[in-house]
């Protein structure tokens, strides 16, 4: 069997989902993998914000407007009054569902039940539009499956579990629709995995049925050698390992979920990144092999934050940086990069939610400095910080860009690298034609 995941802008519009059967259907049994029609989960967290903010008349206005949308996409998809009507009717529950919302007590629980809705919809319509044409095909709610632990990460006995006795009530059928994204948490609540979450959701399914591969399907050409909004004349990567694959992934290429990889690695699936648009291109193959030592990629992570401690109480000292970390830990707030020297260290953070908070603690230890609008510059290849002449090539590239930090050597795949964003472009654009 293989997992199919399908991106919002594969199904964004009514012709787009009836392109979608050419993809899917062949005979081979597979489980595909839908995220919400391109713009709906953005609308949907606006609907919750206004809620949150107790606007039910603007909230109710932009419910309204999402729904002529997909009236519109009904009118459109389907060619027999049979099958409108079903989708229809469906469709009419969910914005009920949304309308049923108080502002009042509108809570982070049912923000999650709005932000569900998107997914829910796209994979009826398609599985819907299927049985119009005469596929049998099966919708499998994610929610009765996919499910969190207390520690927020997959449920992988449970997953597995559930979906082998969801498989099973089927027999016969190869084509199989769920939702990506949305899950359930060790309460049983409505939940999701986060922006981006339908590629972690087949990754994680691909590993729970043991899945021939996994195939992600975007609207790029696979991995690029560099960020094609940014820098011209990039290339797609044909072959990258698991390790590299995660480094770019976690260092701002959008094309893949950070966390997408750790499944399929732990199972040594390959992973396939493929174009909607664009079909017959070849994409980039993820797998457990490692080419020649090269430099394969560059990456890009924004909004970073750099926050530097100063203090004379480091020197010789031990257990310094344990505390420094229990801030971090206590604002559950991670740390990209880290560097030190005898009295300061150096991090970097994404996440500046707590920034006020932590930024407080911080001082007790020693002269804080906080410097925003900061860049994570990611160079990654196999074994690159162990390889001869592959480091000079890239501080030579950048010989002209002032860098803030520097991290060598605790990845073998990955050099990391924190400019000020304003050097982002130049500093991306000499690395694009110094090192390929």
């Amino acid at each position: 069997m293989k997992v199919l995941k399908f991106g919002g802008t594969s199904v964004g519009s009514a012709e787009r989902m009836k392109t979608l059967p050419q993809l899917i259907v062949n005979g081979d049994p597979k489980i595909v993998v839908l995220s919400a029609m391109s713009g709906t989960t953005n609308s949907l967290a606006e609907i919750a914000a206004l809620l949150h903010g107790q606007k039910q008349r603007e909230a109710a206005a932009a419910i309204g407007s999402l729904e002529e949308k997909y009236v519109r996409v009904v009118a459109e998809l389907y060619a027999t009054p049979e099958y409108a009507k079903k989708a229809t009717s469906a469709l009419k529950a969910h914005f009920e569902q949304l309308r049923s919302f108080p502002a009042e007590h509108f809570s982070v629980k049912e923000e999650r039940t709005v932000l569900s809705q998107g997914e829910l919809m796209s994979t009826m319509l398609q599985n819907l539009y299927l049985n119009e044409q005469g596929v049998q095909s099966v919708l499998l709610p994610a929610l009765s499956f996919m499910r969190k632990d207390q520690r927020d990460e997959p449920d992988m006995y449970f997953i597995r579990e559930v979906l082998k006795r969801e498989l099973a009530q089927h027999p016969g059928c190869k084509l199989f629709i769920t939702q990506g994204y949305i899950c359930r948490n060790f309460l049983g609540e409505v939940d999701n995995l986060k922006r981006g979450g339908s590629d972690y959701s087949a990754s994680i399914i691909g590993a729970a049925v043991g899945a021939e591969e996994v195939q992600i399907w975007t609207d790029i050409d696979g991995f690029h050698n560099n960020d094609p909004r940014v820098v011209e004349k990039t290339h797609s990567i044909s072959h990258l390992s698991f390790d590299e694959a995660s480094e770019l992934a976690y260092f701002g290429a959008k094309i893949l979920h950070p966390a997408c990889v750790i499944p399929v690695q732990e199972a040594k699936i390959p992973l396939w990144i493929k174009n909607t648009m664009n079909p017959t291109a070849f994409g980039t193959l993820i797998s457990a092999e490692t080419r020649p030592d090269s430099i394969k990629a560059v990456a890009a992570k924004d909004n970073i934050t750099a926050i530097k401690i100063k203090s004379g109480r480091m020197l010789l000292a031990y257990g310094f940086i344990r505390q420094i970390f229990e801030v971090f830990e206590d604002y559950r707030t991670p740390i990209d990069m880290i560097t030190t020297s005898e009295v300061a260290v150096s991090l970097t953070i994404d996440d500046t939610s707590n920034l006020a908070k932590i930024v407080d603690k911080l001082k007790h230890f020693g002269v804080v400095e906080v410097d925003s609008n900061m860049t994570i510059i990611c160079v990654v290849g196999n074994k690159i910080s162990e390889s001869k002449g592959l480091a000079a090539r890239i501080f030579n590239a950048l010989s002209d860009i002032p860098i803030r930090m520097i991290s060598f050597g605790g990845s073998r795949h990955n050099i990391s690298l924190l400019v000020d964003s304003a050097y982002k472009k130049p500093a991306m654009e000499a690395l694009n034609e110094k090192l390929f």
